[in-house]
């Protein structure tokens, strides 16, 4: 006989906001997952994917608009598919979101049932979170180290003396965060975090720093060139930013700073010549020009990001 897991969850917004969540890709990925292509309607595909190469792959076999959703979910870990229903009810001023996930006999789905149901109860949560205050507590909870990544591979490991040819290769790092003040450097490339693997794959080494918080102390395993070296780091807290709830007040702030960095740009072009602003500073090195479309080119992909963001459908590409 199946086994039905549930869970409850009261959200202070309108039963529409909760129905557009389950239902839009870039919803899910904002307190679900963290890619998502979804065709939300009887028999379409609905594919989730979390860092790690954890993913589920299934359908939508019904949905009620505004009221209730029903798919079919079979994980990459489990045996066999199961299915998830979700009711949305209208209750003062807000929402009660009743989930239920009907699971098969057996002794791997007993094992994993109170697992299952413990995190559909802090995922619902998180939706909650999202819905309310737009902070995703996956993101907001985890520490931060302070850096930006580089590609690598064998020929750039080959090209820095570097005897691995999987790991992060560090480019710019925030000198007021843990990564640097812990002293690491641009082109270090890091092997090992918390005792944990690291791979070229972003996503190793969020899986590392999965559980710890802000003041947690880890240990790194670099190179720096030919030389292996080990450091201890203190993870750094993640500041939240203000942003405006309004979107009049948001459009000002994102004007102000659009404004900042178009008199840069002015600035920066002020009396150039066309032969200057061709020149490379070495051949490999772009010229002002190749700089200048390299910021229109990023212009327009956040345009897209923005039409895909308020459609609720981002465009579906591989890497």
């Amino acid at each position: 006989m199946a086994t039905i897991l549930k869970a409850e969850q009261y959200i202070k917004v309108t039963p529409s906001e909760v129905y557009f969540a389950f239902t839009h890709a870039i919803s899910l990925t904002e307190w679900m997952c963290d890619f998502a292509t979804v065709a939300p309607q009887p028999g379409g595909r609905m594919y989730l994917w979390w860092y790690g190469n954890f993913y589920s792959a299934g359908e939508f076999i019904s949905l009620e608009e505004n009221k209730s959703i029903q798919f079919k979910w079979h994980s990459s870990q489990d045996p066999a598919p199961s299915q998830v229903a979700v009711t949305m009810q209208d209750v003062d001023n807000g929402t009660l979101v009743s989930l239920a996930h009907t699971i098969p006999d057996g002794n791997y789905w007993s094992e994993h049932a109170r697992g299952f149901q413990e995190e559909w109860s802090r995922t619902l949560a998180n939706l909650a979170q999202v819905l309310e205050t737009g902070l995703d507590k996956r993101l907001f909870d985890r520490p931060l180290l302070g850096i930006n990544i580089s590609d690598f591979n064998a020929e750039i490991a080959q090209a820095m003396g570097v005897p691995v040819h999987d790991g992060i290769r560090l480019d710019f790092l925030n000198e007021e965060m843990g990564a640097y003040q812990a002293g690491l450097r641009k082109d270090d490339v890091v092997v090992a975090l918390d005792g944990k693997p690291i791979s070229k794959d972003f996503g190793s080494l969020l899986n590392a720093i999965q559980g710890k918080k802000s003041g947690d102390k880890v240990e790194v395993a670099f190179y720096r060139g030919p030389n292996k070296k080990s450091i201890l780091m203190e993870l750094s807290k993640r500041p939240i930013p203000q942003i405006p709830s309004d979107p009049s007040g948001l459009a000002k702030a994102i004007r102000v700073k659009y404004d900042e960095g178009l008199a840069a740009l002015h600035q920066a072009f002020r009396d150039v010549s066309e032969d200057e602003a061709d020149w490379h500073p070495a051949p490999d090195q772009w010229s002002a020009k190749e700089v200048l479309a390299h910021l229109i080119q990023n212009e327009r992909h956040w345009l897209e990001n923005l039409d895909d963001t308020l459609g609720g459908y981002p465009r579906v590409s591989d890497d």
